[in-house]
């Protein structure tokens, strides 16, 4: 994809197809106002005959408008002009790429660009416009048969704006946000593949294939021999009822010298039945998204790596199955953890924190800056702040509000919850150092404090991603969260925001 910037008015580009915005009751968008003076009010007369609505989710394509030069101007609902702002413009442009998507439209030029979305700055509405078009036209046809779906014609995309000295700022959104649409385009991939298909062994061969791509990039993979010897018993218990084998991935991108780096440890469970804890069988199916931890830091180190960004950027992914079996581990067992703490495994399906305490223990041999893990770790999570938000815990609560902030630049957004010794007593047993669950009440909490156990003396802050990283229902699919708000906290540690 090709991007560009344009300073000409909407009514004097050349183009296959320009974006424009209306507002409710009459008002029309910068761009809108231009074409419908060169074309003697051609958009107005529509909006009183009723042939255009400026609603929010309406998109008309209009073809050969009189006084325009692009064959076509599609014109897309804002809404109300005190309401709108990042949420609306997005949802406006995701609604006319879709009206345009299928046309034979090669190039097109967002006007959306000239409104005022919330005080945005132009690198960030470039961002915001590339990451939203390449969402809208991504699509997983991977898996059928037959004639293969044709991919969107659209090769160059144009970023109206209000003067030459935008320009800059309005490339750089638009580079960066072509590497975030990549990386999640890749953490979708990984997570819409059936389990069967994406295994532990094709995680490790994607991130060995980056790696092969990358200069700067290294991939390790360990396997079941290497963990044992590690001492990863916590881990391991997790795929004892399985015949496919864990492994262990760890990429290193090395894009400065004498900086710590920032590691990011990605929940990889590759399909999660709930093990001896067998989950029930509605929905179980979306159990393959149980690994989009794993995908969405793998994506961000193929944002990081093709941005070749001045930063250390490490990613450890524990991944394996969880299965019943007659090998399989069972509620009541201990398990030793490679820090050397036992757990009593009371819940078989709370086992994304048992591959996790264990890479994290891992993580601390190289010195980590910041360490972050991003998991679906429990559907708690989901009932406290439903699908839109990521929920997130900090033993730093200065971190954790930068991890805040990021997700609000990205548009990707989060919310701190608390993570408190008041909750640590859930979590005794009588026979272990503690056990795996800590009850139904305060859920989500309790996971994290079980995790918190193993990151004493380091800058850890906790993703919760059950509930944005995938959709249910008919539009069923992977989202790509929360790439953005990871590459968005690696861009402002290396210095590139502006």
């Amino acid at each position: 994809m090709d991007y560009f910037t344009t300073a000409s008015t909407a009514s004097r580009r050349t183009s296959n197809c320009i974006i424009v915005g209306i507002y409710e009751r009459g008002k029309l968008g910068v761009a809108a106002a231009d074409i419908d003076r060169a074309s003697n009010g051609a958009i107005t007369k529509l909006i009183q005959q009723g042939d255009i609505s400026a609603k929010p989710g309406k998109c008309t394509v209009l073809r050969s408008v009189p006084g325009v030069r692009a064959h076509r101007v599609a014109v897309t609902g804002l809404g109300g002009v005190a309401t709108f702002g990042v949420a609306r413009f997005r949802r406006a442009l995701r609604c006319a790429i879709a009206a345009i998507r299928d046309s034979k439209a090669r190039d097109i030029v967002n006007y959306l660009t000239l409104e005022k979305a919330d005080d945005a700055s132009p690198y960030y509405l470039a961002r915001y416009s590339v990451e939203t078009i390449a969402n809208e036209l991504y699509s997983f046809t991977e898996m059928k048969s037959g004639r293969k779906q044709s991919a969107p014609r659209i090769k160059r995309i144009g970023h109206a704006i209000a003067s030459r000295g935008d320009a800059a700022k309005t490339t750089r959104g638009a580079e960066h946000a072509h590497a975030i649409a990549e990386g999640m385009a890749l953490c979708r991939d990984l997570a819409n593949l059936p389990a069967n298909i994406c295994t532990p062994t094709y995680l490790a061969r994607t991130a060995q294939r980056l790696a092969r791509q990358h200069a700067k990039l290294e991939t390790r993979v360990l396997n079941e021999t290497d963990m044992k010897r590690l001492g990863m018993h916590s881990l391991l218990s997790v795929t004892a009822g399985t015949a496919e084998p864990a492994r262990l991935i760890v990429m290193q991108y090395k894009g400065t010298v004498r900086q710590q780096p920032v590691v990011l440890v990605g929940k990889g469970i590759t399909f999660d039945s709930g093990g001896i804890s067998l989950k029930p069988g509605l929905a179980m199916d979306e159990m393959k998204f149980d690994m989009c931890g794993a995908a969405s830091v793998i994506g961000t180190m193929a944002a990081v790596a093709r941005l070749k960004l001045p930063v250390n950027l490490t990613v450890v992914v524990p991944t394996c199955e969880n299965l019943p079996g007659g090998t399989a581990t069972r509620p009541g067992d201990i398990v030793q953890s490679m820090s050397g703490k036992t757990i009593e495994i009371l819940n078989t399906d709370a086992e994304g924190r048992l591959i996790l305490c264990d890479a994290l223990t891992y993580s601390r041999r190289f010195k980590p800056a910041l360490l972050i893990n991003v998991a679906t770790l429990t559907g708690a999570c989901v009932i406290a702040l439903g699908h839109h938000r990521t929920a997130v815990m900090s033993n730093n609560d200065e971190l954790a509000r930068r991890i805040v902030a990021a997700g609000t630049a990205a548009d990707d957004r989060s919310w701190q919850m608390p993570l408190a010794d008041e909750y640590e007593h859930q979590l005794r047993s009588n026979f272990a150092d503690f056990a795996n669950v800590g009850g139904r009440d305060g859920g989500a909490i309790t996971a994290g404090c079980f995790l918190s156990k193993f990151t004493d003396g380091v800058d850890w802050a906790h993703l919760y991603i059950a509930g944005t990283a995938w959709i249910s229902g008919t539009r069923k699919g992977a989202t790509g969260r929360p790439v953005p708000m990871l590459s968005e906290l690696l861009l402002s540690r290396a210095g590139l925001l502006p």
